[in-house]
Order: structure tokens, then sequence, then C-alpha cells
């Protein structure tokens, strides 16, 4: 019977692991303050040759190897995405001393991490739908396009070869850009109606603050998540594992 219990318990483990290794779905863990679900019917920007930085509170010190986010095609038009680009950045907050902004924003020179994903070293799932808008700022003049598409997806990056590690209660920016297989098939991130700190920003003759382009008075932030490693999800129901074989 006891033996009978740790085999159960051994597949149980393998499901609660599966989740960190592919999708993220709401319920699952997280090493942020909290997940920034997609706002189905928000903007996205682009990331295709733009980069674009939101940041985040390490809710568990350890390695960033998993990391989650929402994006859309302009016009619903898709193709192949070549390559993601993930760095990592320092923040500087707003009431720095020597920050001449009111927000906060990743530090001047201030890298910690990068790496690149060709096309099969993430996955995708979706689409989901929302009535969404369009927006690049780095244009001019600036491209807003409301009602712009439907559809928007999961890009799931886990098992991160070399990850960053992260330290509890430090603030980092997350900075994302992509190519896609022709540069006239645009990706973007999907904004959050779950705002943490300041707002998003992105780089261009300085740190530029993510605000709506209609509602002027509304911040945009972006929808992504941070999830715990495979290796502590196993941990954890190890514990609970243990937990029953003492019962």
């Amino acid at each position: 019977m006891a033996i009978r219990k740790i085999v159960t318990m051994a597949a149980v483990i393998g499901m609660i692991a599966v989740p960190a290794l592919a999708d993220w779905d709401i319920g699952d863990g997280h090493k942020m303050h909290y997940p920034q679900l997609p706002d189905p019917n928000g903007w996205d920007v682009n990331l295709t040759g733009n980069k674009v930085f939101d940041d985040w509170r390490c809710g568990g010190s350890g390695p960033v190897d998993d990391i989650h986010f929402w994006g859309s095609w302009k016009n619903d038009l898709s193709i192949t995405i070549n390559n993601i680009h993930l760095e990592i950045w320092s923040d500087t907050p707003a009431d720095h001393p020597e920050n001449p902004l009111p927000y906060s924003h990743p530090t001047t020179g201030g890298k910690l991490w990068q790496a690149d994903f060709a096309f099969h070293e993430f996955s995708i799932r979706g689409p989901e739908y929302g009535d969404q808008g369009w927006y690049d700022p780095t244009t001019d003049p600036e491209t807003v396009l409301p009602n712009n598409h439907d559809g928007y997806y999961q890009v799931n990056i886990v098992d991160i070869p070399n990850p960053f590690v992260q330290t509890y209660g430090e603030i980092y920016w997350l900075a994302i850009s992509v190519e896609t297989a022709d540069a006239a098939y645009e990706f973007g991130w999907k904004t959050s109606n779950d705002h943490w700190n300041d707002d998003a920003v992105y780089y261009q003759d300085g740190w530029q603050e993510l605000i709506d382009p209609i509602v002027s008075t509304e911040s945009l932030d972006m929808a992504f998540v941070i999830t715990p490693e495979p290796a502590t999800l196993c941990l954890l129901a190890l514990g609970g594992l243990c937990v029953m074989r003492r019962r």
C-alpha cells in the first residue's frame, strides 16, 4: 500500500511539474509581485524592431528560467518569429536623487542579462480573442490603430540556459524585442489591466513612459509572468509527498 501511494504521488509530481515546462494558466505559480494578465481589449505595443520594458518585483530568489508573455499580430497577419530577444535591467526608482524624471525606469547602462531565442526555443499558445488596438510610439507620427485585430497569444520561454538569478524583493525590468521572418509582419506586446509600480517604458531620446494613446491619463503596463523553475515545483510536490507519507 505504501509503495502504491508513493507511485501515485510520483505521477502527481510529474503533473505538477508540467505547467512550468510549457504553458502557464491562472493559478499556476509565479516569482514576481503578481502575474500581469493580458487585457483582451487593450493595446499591443510593437516589438518588431522595437524594445519595450516593464518592471517587476522579485517574489522569490533564484534563477529566472521561465518567462511567459502575451502578444498579438498587427492586422492579425502572422508569420514565423525568427528570434525573441530578452533583457533584464536594474531599476532606477522615481525618487532616486540622480533621476531627473518623475517616474522609475531601467538604469541607464544597467543591463544585467540578455539572451536570444530562435523559433524552436519557445512555444506559442492561442489564439484567444478580444477587440484590440495596435500602438507604436516610435513612429512619426505615432501609429495608433484602434480595433485593429482580434487574436492574441501566450508566448512561453522555458528552461532558459544560463538564466539571470534574481534576489527576493529587488525590482528589475524585463525588455523584449522580436525579429519576424518579414519585417512587414509586426508582433506586439499585449497590455495588462494589472498595474504595478510605474508605467512600462521605451527608449527614444531618453526613457519614455508608455501611456494610452487615446486616454492620456491611463498608464500602460505589459502582460507577463515569471514562474518558478521546475525544480521548485518538484520540491513543493515532494513536500506534499512527505506529509502524506507521515500520515
